[in-house]
C-alpha cells in the first residue's frame, strides 16, 4: 500500500521495492516535457469499427464508449509535439488503459501523421510504447498499420538538412510492449530504451508454451535478458531518463533554441 500522492512523487516507483507501477499517457507526458509546452495532435480521431466487429460482439461499441468514459481518451495514443529541456520535439505515448493499448486503424492514423508531422517540420521524435499488440477487432486493418507506420519511419530516416543532419527517433519500450507495436515501430528506433524490469515480447509466455509445447523460462521477455541479447540499446530508470533523453539529443546535434520560450515562459523566467 502506498498513497498516490507519494507514488506520483516517485514518478510511480514503489517506494518499498522498487516496483515499477503503470503511467497514464498524461503523467508520462507532464514527467518528460517542459511544463505548458504540449500541443496534442489528431484528439478528435476515433474508430468506427471497420470490419462490424459489432456483429460478433454487440457490446463492442459499449465497451470502447466504457474506456473512453474510464481513460478521458479517445484512442490508446496520444500524439503532438512540446519541448524537452528546451528541445522541441514530437511525441507519441501509448496508454495500455485503453482496450490493453492495441494498435487499431486510428493509433495506426495518429503515429504515422505524427512522423510525417516531424519530418516536415525536421523534429526529433519519440515513442512511448506500452501495448498488448495489434487489435484483434480491426481484423487484417490493423495489421496493415504496421506497414504503414514502418513505410513512414522509413521515409523520416532518410531525411536530412542542409547540414547533412539525419533525423533521429528513439523508442521507449514500457511494460508491456507486444505484438504488431513490437514487430513494427517498437523495435525501429535509432535508439531502443526500455525501462527496467520491460516485458517486451511479440507472443507472450502462455501463447508460444500452447502452441509450441515448449517451456519458455521465467523472465526470459524482460528488458535485462533482451539487452544481454542485443535487442536494446539502453534500459534507463524512470527518474533518469529525461536528462538521457536530453543528452541523447544533444550528442545528436538537437539543442536548446531560446527563440522557440512562450511568451508565458519567458515572463515566468524573469520573475524568478
Amino acid at each position: 500500500m502506498t498513497y498516490h500522492k507519494i507514488a506520483k512523487e516517485k514518478m510511480y516507483i514503489c517506494e518499498y521495492c522498487d516496483s515499477y507501477i503503470k503511467m497514464k499517457s498524461s503523467e508520462r507526458i507532464d514527467f518528460l516535457l517542459d511544463s505548458d509546452t504540449w500541443e496534442p495532435m489528431d484528439q478528435q480521431m476515433r474508430s468506427l469499427d471497420p470490419i462490424h466487429f459489432d456483429s460478433l460482439d454487440p457490446l463492442h461499441f459499449d465497451k470502447m464508449k466504457r474506456n473512453e468514459r474510464e481513460t478521458g481518451l479517445s484512442e490508446a495514443v496520444e500524439t503532438g509535439t512540446g519541448k524537452l529541456n528546451g528541445i522541441k520535439i514530437a511525441m507519441g505515448v501509448m496508454d495500455f488503459r485503453f482496450v490493453g493499448g492495441s494498435m487499431g486503424s486510428v493509433v495506426g492514423e495518429k503515429i504515422t501523421r505524427l512522423i510525417e508531422h516531424a519530418t516536415k517540420e525536421f523534429l526529433p521524435l519519440i515513442i512511448v510504447c506500452a501495448s498488448g499488440g495489434a487489435r484483434m477487432q480491426e481484423g487484417s486493418l490493423s495489421l496493415m498499420q504496421m506497414a504503414k507506420i514502418s513505410s513512414a519511419l522509413s521515409n523520416y530516416r532518410d531525411q536530412k538538412n542542409k547540414s547533412n543532419q539525419k533525423l533521429f527517433y528513439i523508442s521507449i519500450l514500457t511494460t508491456p510492449t507486444t505484438g504488431g507495436v513490437t514487430a513494427s515501430f517498437a523495435m525501429l528506433g535509432d535508439i531502443i530504451i526500455a525501462e527496467p524490469d520491460a516485458y517486451i515480447a511479440f507472443a507472450g509466455k502462455r501463447v508460444i508454451e500452447e502452441l509450441f509445447h515448449i517451456e519458455v523460462p521465467e523472465g526470459s521477455q524482460e528488458a535485462e535478458v533482451l539487452f544481454e541479447k542485443g535487442f536494446l540499446d539502453l534500459i534507463v530508470p524512470r527518474n533518469l531518463l529525461k536528462s538521457v533523453l536530453t543528452e541523447l539529443l544533444q550528442f545528436h546535434s538537437f539543442r536548446f533554441d531560446p527563440t522557440l520560450l512562450s511568451p508565458k515562459l519567458i515572463r515566468r523566467l524573469f520573475q524568478n
